[in-house]
């Protein structure tokens, strides 16, 4: 019987939160503007953001741990190169949206996201299913945040 790695999830479930607060207290100010623009509807109420992005945080690393845990050196190393990867790109997108207000920028930064997490998901699927099925929700969810800034976009140029 294996013993179970737990550090693994530690590691990358805590880069994944790390990275999601310092990118919301690097774009505290920038937030609190943003209750000033016009929302497209269906938007949710602000104090759903922070839950839901740290439940998907803890999932993309936990996805990541997985794969980290079961691939071969070369697929881990790349799998790990894609999870950092996405992960930069959706630190960014909340200094682009939030303290830039660069709404356009950032609708498109947010498409080169959505592949980002795509590709990672699929990396993902070709070594553990788990960890692919782990990264659903964060799609999902960068679908409907691709509705909302786009809706922010049209609704304040």
């Amino acid at each position: 019987m294996q013993k179970f790695n737990w550090k693994p999830y530690a590691g990358f479930i805590a880069l994944s939160e790390a990275a999601g607060g310092l990118s919301a207290l690097i774009t505290k100010q920038g937030m609190e503007a943003y209750q000033a623009v016009t929302k497209p509807p269906l938007t949710p109420p602000g104090v759903v953001f922070p839950i839901v992005w740290a439940v998907l945080y803890a999932l993309m690393g936990a996805g990541a741990a997985r794969v980290y845990n079961t691939c071969p050196d070369g697929d881990r190393t790349r799998a790990i190169r894609i999870y950092l990867g996405q992960l930069l790109v959706n630190f960014f997108w909340s200094i682009f949206f939030f303290n830039l207000r660069a709404y356009a920028f950032s609708f498109f930064w947010l498409i080169l996201l959505i592949a980002l997490a795509g590709y990672m998901t699929r990396f993902f699927a070709f070594n553990d299913k788990t960890a692919a099925w782990l990264q659903a929700p964060y799609l999902a969810w960068l679908l409907f945040a691709l509705y909302l800034n786009g809706g922010v976009w049209l609704l304040n140029r």
